[in-house]
């Protein structure tokens, strides 16, 4: 798994899961669709991602194609961090 996915699996079982369950989600299950991130929490997940890889997320890229898949957050970041 890459690096990135690792470290925000991490934050999401950590902060949505409660440290429980984190087999369950794939890079490529829906966070939103399987009720483990709601609108409150893209924000809490977008605040970790622009601390942690000292990015910013404009109002625009707040969609499903950058944030709703750990695949999608790890390719998200890595073409927002260039």
């Amino acid at each position: 798994m890459d690096p990135i996915t690792t470290q925000v699996k991490s934050f999401i079982v950590d902060n949505f899961l409660f440290g429980q369950g984190g087999d369950k989600i794939t890079t490529d299950a829906s966070l939103m669709d399987n009720g483990i991130v709601d609108s409150t929490g893209v924000l809490e997940l977008v605040a970790f991602l622009e601390e942690t890889w000292s990015i910013e997320v404009e109002d625009e890229e707040l969609i499903p194609e950058n944030l709703d898949t750990l695949g999608n957050i790890t390719r998200f970041i890595q073409r927002k961090s260039g």
